[in-house]
């Protein structure tokens, strides 16, 4: 650490811990230093303080040193006592208010934070905090418990122009003159007197003065009587550059010249004059004080012996005396005595001397439980080892101790605690100890609140100076601070330390702090009469959604009536009432896109341009846009900008949120070239709402939207700015371009007017069930008085639309969807009307002035979902109309909801004994919760597909109508008539059962022609929409289900007329069942005579490789139980036998015995006799392999030799099957199954003994 002496502290303590010299003066002296504005006391002090005086001390020791700093404290007589608290706590306030009053008038906008750190510390702090914290340590100037406050000199000082200048002095010491301090027995009488003799130049000559200086010395000495000469300028014109008067006298005005009539000479005259009585006469006594102490301490209180003498007899003294505070010492008491020489030592700086003075009388004060006494010593210990540079610890536990014993004397004690807390924090503040330097300012805080609010401003200034800083701590201590000043109505001081709080909470989301600083700075600043910039605070508040309720209507209630208060309406950037979300900024505009709805100009630009793709011819070739084309007939300065067309309204959507209280926007003009839009509208509380403003130019030219502006309140009028934004805005119609400043996005170049056509669909139902098949009409009009051409439709999703003609307008629905000749059932018959989704209106087709086209448009809900989004694109043509526009689009949007309705699966297997043969099974369930469904038709697409009931509907579903929540399952008989294998069998595709009804049988009602146009073209885009292609493959089957709603009950337009629905499954595969299957074919019964030889039987099996792949197959037969284990995989053994694909014939079984593999193995576990042999046993090969080609079959011969007659089943074989892909391509529903293992069919052979001989 530094030279203690150079630090603040050790400056303060020089200053504050100094000889005091009693000053008793004459009228005539104070008249003649009043010449200059200033009193006597005044006119000497700024020459007392010496930092190069350079004396050599020599107290203790006989070792001298030199005293390099000294400084005089000069005090009337009538000034040494005890201040009255009230008078300083009045001038403290004093200080405080001029303070305020200074640097609220020189303030500024607060420093932001990275500025105020980049500074030094003593530009960071106020000047005025070291003036208040001296004047507050002096508040306790001239205690009874202390000594260095004590009078070491009495300067008596008589003019020149008074009576008997002899007398004068000798009446001038007079005891009952003297301060009651020394009258009282505190304080020691017995002080070194000095006689000054004054004169006044403009009095006379100084011979007179001279004679008396004589007459002085004779009289009171040779060395103690001194004359000054003051006043030597005649006209008192006199001007000091740096007035050395001004710390001195704060009151004085700024135009008061001090100091006039006083010379350099006078100036000179008094520093050496002040120089002579330091060195040669108060230092020397307080050397000579020191020592006779010294010794005196030493023979009767230093050493052992003394020390044992001092605590055994010291309850027995009798020059103390005992108050409810504790004893009471005179200064001829021996405690007394040794504090005296301490504070001396100190104030010469003798600091050893001092520090062991203060020790002993520490043990006294603490054993007589003088508690003041004792804290008062514990404290001047720590600052003497603070100017020692020793022991930091011993230090800080000396302030800590002093501190803590102040405050347990209560009121008593307050002050002395907080001179304490000052000198305390300098010495950490010194040490860079600042986060505990604010520590203690914020425990000296106390009852005095103005005196708090100063303190804790200091504190606050420790933690922005901490390291590294603690930024939050500084605000919030500089909150507790302006909340002090408050409450002592110091505002200028409260707004001060609010204002330096806004840059801390700036950047961060500590949102009710800043609220509250806000609003308080606003208050504040209306109570001075300031509203403008009230308001300009009080704006930050009004956004302030995280806030109560109550909270919100105190600040706008408290913003209103400080904004009436101004008289006139604010127009304010940015107001926070509404709060405008910028980012929510959508301007819609059509150029030569159109929209029907506000819905479809919400539609994602990317959506409306992947329909662009197949309509617009230049996407289709160059895929360039439409600007590119015209790029030679928009100015270049244009090129950036949005097209809009003369007469077609351009809206900005954005969006407002209040979070106070009802809130009106009022905006609107009509003129030549512009209609604006007019809105008013209220929000409630926390309520958020789209606002939809217009613009419509009426003539072309250039167009650019600025911003908004609105009035809240009648009072105040908010305007944002989009220009200087910095928020994302978004255009939701505009191209996107590579680099373009925001402000084009708002810029528009209009164009002549052209024609813009309108669209609306009647009858689409908002919502309605899955499967819902209906016929709507699509209303397009054209309002202008040029014609449209060239009419080009694309849907979004073809799945769910499909559009007609106007010749279907007139048919009869859904008659129409029926077979009109059930044995000649037409194709496609709409295959060309649609190419690639895009519908081409027919070409005779033009919409001329205020004409209607009405299209059919048939609807097909497939699937169920939350929400279904149809978007129509519409393509048009205009000629003669604009150079820069030559076709337009219109765009429709419409949402559907549709819910499920019926849930259909279909399940199929194969048979066996017949290739061509299949099950089919359809489960139904509906799934509506209140629906009853009529069941109608199942049909099979395309015409190679034979279907059939296993079983009437009847026994089924009696009523022929599901009701909700119903299910039930109904069987089919599927037969492939390409792969017949007779011609008889054959029967022509005209004739084929591809459509089996399911409701009443009426002979009369004709089918739905599920081949021809809606229902095909449906089906063609289902079959898309899932991922299949056109090309139907030989092992799968496509089917569509038709039920009917007898009246339509969910928002239908025609409530009575039925309602159909139809359901499509797309590529059920027979492929999920094993490619490979096989039939064993031979006798069922034979006849032997057993006692022939032995009976042989041949068997053929017949093998059929279906799938695109090479087949190797493996037959293992086995005869013994044991034989169970021949190959077969643990997968196929566990699998039960309804997990087995296929059918099984199953015969009637007679009594007649039947044995079976389980019955042998049954046998063959109770006994291993020659009675457990097989009663048949597989005569021919056990083991055959065989390769397949793909789509062949192949026939392998089998043969059993039987020992008995019986019923035998012939299922005691496996086989074995793997698939390998030709050039490794795998087809559609095999990759999952390329091996497996099958158990043998059952097939039942009938042995029956002959009596014939040879049989």
């Amino acid at each position: 650490m530094a030279d203690p002496a150079n630090t603040p502290l050790g400056k303060m303590l020089l200053e504050e811990i100094a000889p005091v010299v009693m000053v008793l003066c004459t009228p005539l002296v104070e008249q003649s230093c009043l010449k200059n504005g200033i009193s006597f006391v005044q006119m000497l002090s700024p020459f007392c303080d010496f930092t190069n005086i350079d004396v050599p001390v020599r107290t203790s020791s006989d070792q001298p040193y030199r005293l390099r700093k000294f400084k005089l404290r000069l005090f009337y007589s009538s000034d040494i006592r005890q201040p009255d608290l009230e008078v300083a706590k009045e001038r403290l306030k004093q200080v405080i208010t001029r303070a305020g009053e200074k640097f609220f008038l020189e303030s500024s906008e607060p420093s932001q934070i990275n500025d105020l750190l980049s500074r030094p510390e003593s530009e960071i702090l106020p000047s005025w905090f070291q003036f208040f914290n001296k004047e507050l340590v002096r508040t306790l100037s001239f205690s009874d418990h202390e000594a260095f406050d004590h009078p070491v000199a009495c300067l008596l000082v008589v003019s020149s122009k008074d009576d008997e200048p002899i007398n004068r002095f000798v009446d001038l010491f007079n005891t009952s003159k003297l301060p009651s301090l020394l009258n009282d027995g505190a304080m020691d009488p017995k002080i070194l007197k000095h006689y000054l003799l004054v004169h006044d130049d403009q009095d006379g000559p100084l011979d007179k003065a001279t004679k008396l200086l004589s007459e002085m010395r004779n009289a009171f000495g040779q060395n103690d009587c001194q004359i000054i000469n003051i006043n030597s300028s005649q006209d008192g014109q006199i001007h000091h550059e740096d007035n050395p008067w001004a710390p001195f006298k704060p009151d004085a005005l700024p135009t008061e010249n001090l100091g006039g009539f006083l010379d350099l000479d006078d100036l000179n005259e008094i520093k050496d004059f002040l120089l002579e009585l330091s060195s040669k006469h108060i230092i020397p006594y307080m050397e000579q004080k020191i020592r006779v102490l010294n010794q005196e301490v030493s023979a009767t209180r230093k050493g052992f012996r003394n020390q044992i003498k001092n605590l055994w007899w010291r309850k027995g003294k009798d020059d103390t005396v005992v108050t409810a505070n504790g004893p009471v010492y005179t200064f001829k008491s021996i405690e007394s005595q040794i504090r005296i020489l301490g504070d001396y030592a100190f104030m010469l700086g003798d600091y050893e001397l001092a520090l062991s003075n203060y020790r002993l009388i520490s043990t006294d004060y603490k054993i007589d439980k003088a508690w003041k006494r004792y804290a008062g010593v514990q404290e001047m210990m720590g600052l003497t080892y603070f100017m020692l540079d020793q022991s930091r610890k011993d230090a800080e536990y000396c302030m800590e101790n002093a501190f803590n014993t102040y405050l347990k004397l209560g009121s008593a004690g307050r002050q002395n605690a907080t001179r304490c807390g000052l000198w305390w924090v300098e010495m950490l503040k010194t040490r860079d100890q600042v986060k505990e330097a604010a520590t203690v300012y914020f425990r000296i805080c106390g009852e005095d609140t103005l005196h708090s609010a100063v303190l804790l401003e200091q504190a606050s200034f420790c933690y922005l100076l901490s390291k590294p800083p603690m930024l939050h701590k500084y605000g919030f201590h500089l909150v507790l601070s302006g909340d002090h000043y408050k409450k002592c109505d110091q505002i200028k001081h409260a707004i001060r330390t609010y204002r330096s709080v806004i840059p801390v909470y700036k950047e961060t989301s500590w949102s009710l702090i800043k609220d509250h600083v806000h609003f308080h700075t606003g208050q504040w600043y209306a109570l001075l009469g300031m509203y403008d910039v009230a308001v300009t605070h009080m704006l930050e508040v009004l956004a302030s959604a995280h806030q109560s309720k109550a909270k919100q209507e105190l600040f706008l209630r408290d913003f209103l009536q400080i904004v009436q208060k101004t008289g006139k309406t604010f127009e304010v950037v940015k107001l926070q009432l509404p709060v405008i979300n910028i980012s929510t900024l959508k301007v819609i505009f059509e150029d030569h896109r159109t929209n029907a709805s506000a819905e479809a100009a919400s539609v994602r630009e990317s959506v409306w341009r992947s329909l662009e793709e197949d309509i617009i011819p230049s996407f289709s070739t160059s895929k360039s846009n439409w600007l590119d084309l015209q790029s030679k007939v928009i100015p270049r300065k244009y090129k950036e900008s949005n097209i809009c067309v003369a007469g077609d309204a351009n809206s900005s959507n954005i969006e407002l949120q209040n979070n106070e209280s009802k809130t009106s926007t009022s905006t609107g003009d009509i003129n030549s070239s512009l209609i604006l839009s007019e809105v008013d509208f209220s929000l409630e509380g926390g309520e958020t709402t789209l606002v939809q403003l217009t613009v419509t130019p009426r003539i072309e030219g250039i167009l650019k939207i600025v911003g908004v502006k609105w009035k809240l309140s009648s009072s105040v009028v908010g305007l944002c700015d989009f220009e200087s934004s910095h928020a994302n805005r978004r255009v939701v119609k505009g191209r996107k371009k590579a680099k373009h400043s925001p402000s084009n996005d708002l810029k528009f170049l209009v164009i002549k007017s052209t024609p813009r056509l309108e669209g609306f669909i009647h009858s689409l139902p908002e919502k309605t069930y899955a499967g819902d098949l209906r016929l709507l009409v699509l209303e397009l009009s054209n309002q202008s008085k040029f014609p449209i051409k060239n009419l080009k439709m694309k849907i979004s999703n073809p799945r769910f639309l499909y559009a007609g003609n106007q010749r279907e307008l007139n048919v009869d629905f859904p008659a129409c969807l029926k077979k009109m000749n059930v044995e000649k059932s037409s194709g496609h018959t709409n295959g060309n009307k649609m190419s690639q989704n895009v519908f081409h209106f027919p070409e005779d087709i033009s919409v001329q002035e205020k004409n209607i086209i009405i299209m059919a448009t048939l609807v097909s809900c497939c699937c169920s979902r939350k929400y279904s989004f149809v978007h129509y694109n519409i393509y048009y043509e205009m000629e003669g109309v604009s150079s820069i526009m030559k076709y337009r689009t219109l765009r429709m949007h419409y949402n559907l909801r549709v819910l499920p309705s019926m849930d259909v699966s279909f399940e199929l297997s194969s048979r066996p004994s017949r290739s061509i043969e299949f099950l089919l099974r359809m489960d139904v369930v509906n799934k509506t919760s209140s629906e009853c469904f009529q069941v109608h038709q199942l049909s099979s697409v395309g015409q190679q597909w034979e279907i059939s009931l296993l079983q009437p509907v009847d026994s089924i579903l009696p009523s022929q109508s599901l009701f909700a929540g119903q299910s039930f399952s109904c069987f089919f008989m599927l037969k492939d008539r390409r792969r017949s294998a007779t011609s008889e069998d054959c029967t022509p595709l005209s004739r084929i059962q591809s459509d089996v009804r399911l409701g009443p049988q009426d002979i009369n009602e004709a089918p739905f022609d599920v081949s021809s146009s809606p229902l095909a073209d449906f089906h063609d885009c289902e079959r898309s929409c899932q991922g299949m292609s056109s090309q139907a493959y030989e092992s799968k089957v496509d089917f569509v289900f038709i039920t009917q709603l007898p009246e339509g009950t969910i928002d239908s337009a025609a409530p009575n007329t039925p309602l159909v629905f139809s359901y499509h499954a797309c590529d059920c595969s027979l492929s999920s069942m094993n490619p490979i299957s096989w039939i064993v074919d031979g006798p069922r019964t034979i006849q032997h005579n057993f006692s022939a030889p032995l009976c042989e039987v041949n068997l053929k099996m017949t093998i059929t490789n279906s799938s695109n792949s090479v087949a190797s197959v493996h037959i293992n037969t086995f005869d013994s139980p044991s034989s169970n284990s021949q190959p077969i995989n643990d997968a196929a053994a566990s699998q039960p036998p309804e997990n087995q694909a296929g059918w099984s014939d199953i015969p009637i079984v007679s009594d007649t015995k039947i044995i079976t593999n389980d019955a042998l193995a049954t046998r063959s576990s109770k006994s291993l006799s020659i009675e457990s042999a097989p009663q048949f046993i597989w005569s021919g090969s056990s083991s055959t392999k065989l390769t397949l080609q793909p789509k062949s079959t192949a026939e392998i011969p089998l043969q059993i030799c039987a020992f008995a007659p019986g019923v035998y089943d012939l299922s005691n074989y496996v086989l074995n099957w793997n698939l390998t892909p030709i050039n490794d391509q795998v087809n559609q529903g095999e990759a999952s199954k390329s091996s497996g293992s099958c158990q043998g069919y059952p097939y039942y052979l009938t042995v029956l003994e002959s009596t014939r001989k040879g049989s």
